[in-house]
């Protein structure tokens, strides 16, 4: 009789405990006090009569353990109550790694955060070839706390381990393997078997602690030059005023080291600090209206196979690439053959910049994207994109044809960037199958994709379903009403013409993009600007100014005039070297930041008030969600209604 509530053990033949963790109620396996306290209490109970060793594995499809549970995080405001979790976590991973047998962790799917740090105290790790492993506390505003920080260092040395610490990113397993952090990564169906076969030798486990090199590199001289060098390099993504964590890690292991075991009691005093600071609980925020847009998107109501792109430009093209990357058959039309042989060719180069030298995978998504001249791929898709340039007349034309030619069932969707969809959609027998996708440029690179409906006209059926495209391509559903600019550039336009402003009042355009970047923004608005390029700023600025009354400053258009576009160009607010802007370091200027600082946030800030009045979307969290993640708007503010309501 199992006693357990997320835990069940049987013991094999050979005397080999086998631990399947499945946690009661949740999708995914996570680590909360519930949790741990049955870990714990399940590995005394193992000690009182040894076995031979000890498997701990899933029962769960969707992976091993996604990491702590990140609703305890929620609220923390004292140091106290966020040590004693950690302290609790602590104390797991120190049982797991002092039990007096082999213990071996079985990986299948993803194994995150203190899924990943409970592996590391155990003696071994096994993955699967497809798994992907990673510790991306750093992304919540915290850094490690179950004595990762000390255990990824030791298994993998420093090099590997902070840069995999500092950026969050994921590895999958036969990297992971190269690097040391796991022992085997091995495909699915020896997975078992290369299990049982390890904890059975029981071999010397992979630690790198007592090696020359690891000691040189530990020494205090060889820390102090490592930890300079790894803030010189945070510094140019992440700005130490608004994301501490990784800073405060870089802190720990100069200070402690992980020879000295006290570095294990200092990370958990530096998670309960850090996890109480606004940053981090903002990055929680955001990590929640993350998975709020992924659960709009459920893969079981549409699940299509075949896409196809009409327009061979560069976001016709791109997005076809990206959906080939995600293993759909794509076909690409375009009646100018020169303008699909550039497609291909952006493409394959794509492709060799994502996967390196796994020859395999480049070539599985070359098959993927076939060129299409002819169209014949319309009657055959699942899902029809069109990405012509943005007139009316010719995208109603289009649709009208294609609506003839399509599957009663397929999707048929507009990436138009600022034609409303209900004019588009008058062309057509059944306006009602129309949606629109509008992607972001990069495509590669931006995770929102805005769904656009029309309350009156878009079934609901093909809003669920484009929802569920959204995700199946690995992009994050935001449904926003039809309307000029719709959510993300009804919102950034306006704070980039405020930019223009400034920029006609005589202030350099690198105070201006400072101002944004201290603020907290990815990126300066003249310079993103430049970068989206100023024809598209000036032609959807147009649009606002006739539908909602917006500004255009004169000299934008004069600039487009002169062919002054920005980076395409070679000039615009700045000039544009080998594709980065040439800027002034230290600019003739000497007034105050702040009140420049104001005008641009302010007027972000009024926009997207007046867009969450207006209904584009349907709460204030789904604005800040597509803020978030279409513009990059400071992340750790929480989004600009949060913001606004919080300061």
């Amino acid at each position: 009789m199992n006693i357990y509530q997320h835990l069940s053990l049987q013991t094999d033949a050979d005397n080999l405990v086998w631990l399947s963790l499945d946690v009661a109620d949740k999708s995914a396996n996570i680590l909360n006090p519930e949790v741990i306290h049955e870990l714990l209490a399940v590995c005394n109970e193992i000690k009182q009569k040894p076995p031979r060793g000890l498997i701990i594995y899933s029962a769960k499809q969707s992976g091993f353990i996604a990491g702590a549970d990140v609703k305890g995080f929620v609220g923390i405001c004292d140091h106290n109550t966020a040590l004693q979790f950690i302290q609790l976590g602590h104390r797991l991973c120190d049982t797991l790694e002092t039990l007096p047998f082999p213990t071996l962790t079985m990986i299948d799917g993803f194994c995150l955060g203190g899924g990943l740090e409970l592996a590391l105290a155990c003696d071994y790790i096994v993955a699967t070839d497809s798994s992907k492993l990673g510790l991306p506390e750093v992304k919540l505003g915290i850094h490690p706390g179950f004595g990762g920080t000390v255990r990824s260092i030791r298994r993998m040395g420093v090099l590997q381990a902070m840069p995999l610490m500092l950026t969050g990113r994921n590895l999958l397993a036969p990297k992971a393997a190269k690097l040391g952090l796991i022992d085997l990564s091995v495909p699915l169906r020896q997975l078992r078997n290369s299990a049982i076969q390890i904890i059975k030798r029981a071999p010397q486990p992979a630690k790198q602690t007592f090696s020359y090199k690891y000691k040189l590199l530990e020494s205090i001289p060889a820390r102090k030059l490592i930890a300079k060098k790894m803030r010189a390099t945070v510094a140019q993504h992440a700005n130490i005023k608004h994301y501490p964590a990784p800073y405060a890690l870089i802190d720990l292991w100069e200070k402690y080291g992980c020879q000295n075991n006290t570095m294990f009691k200092a990370e958990a005093e530096s998670v309960a600090d850090l996890i109480q600071t606004n940053t981090a609980q903002n990055l929680i925020r955001v990590f929640f209206l993350q998975n709020r847009l992924k659960a709009l998107g459920n893969k079981k109501y549409f699940k299509p196979k075949h896409i196809h792109l009409i327009g061979g430009g560069v976001m016709g093209g791109d997005i076809a690439t990206w959906c080939a990357m995600q293993g759909f058959r794509v076909t690409v039309q375009d009646t100018n053959t020169d303008a699909l042989a550039k497609v291909m060719q952006r493409a394959n180069t794509s492709f060799k910049h994502r996967y390196k030298r796994e020859q395999q995978r480049i070539m599985q998504a070359q098959d993927n994207l076939l060129p299409d001249p002819n169209g014949h791929g319309i009657a055959k898709a699942d899902v029809i994109i069109e990405a012509i340039f943005e007139n009316l007349e010719a995208k109603q034309t289009l649709f009208a044809e294609v609506e003839k030619q399509a599957r009663s069932n397929a999707l048929l969707a507009s990436n138009t960037s600022s034609i409303p969809l209900q004019d588009i959609a008058q062309a057509m027998q059944q306006p009602e199958r129309l949606v629109g996708l509008h992607f972001f440029n990069p495509v590669a690179k931006m995770p929102l994709l805005e769904i656009i409906y029309t309350a009156k006209i878009t079934s609901k059926e093909v809003l669920t379903q484009a929802q569920a495209f959204a995700t199946h391509i690995n992009k994050l559903p935001l449904p926003v009403v039809s309307s000029p600019g719709f959510l993300v550039n009804r919102i950034l336009v306006p704070y980039l013409l405020e930019a223009v402003m400034l920029y006609q009042e005589n202030i350099p355009a690198e105070v201006i993009d400072k101002a944004a970047t201290d603020f907290g923004m990815p990126m300066g608005p003249l310079e993103l600007a430049d970068t989206v390029g100023l024809d598209i700023c000036l032609h959807v600025g147009e649009i606002l100014a006739k539908t909602v009354g917006k500004s255009v400053p004169d000299s934008l258009a004069n600039d487009v005039k002169k062919g002054l576009l920005g980076k395409k160009s070679g000039k615009g607010f700045y000039q544009w070297k080998k594709g980065k802007p040439v800027k002034n370091n230290k600019p003739d200027w000497q007034g105050d930041v702040q009140p420049i600082q104001d005008r641009l946030i302010n007027k972000l800030l009024d926009e997207a008030q007046q867009c969450l009045d207006e209904g584009l979307v349907e709460d204030a969290d789904l604005l800040d969600a597509g803020t978030i993640f279409g513009t990059g708007f400071a992340p750790f503010r929480g989004g600009p209604m949060h913001y606004k309501t919080t300061n």
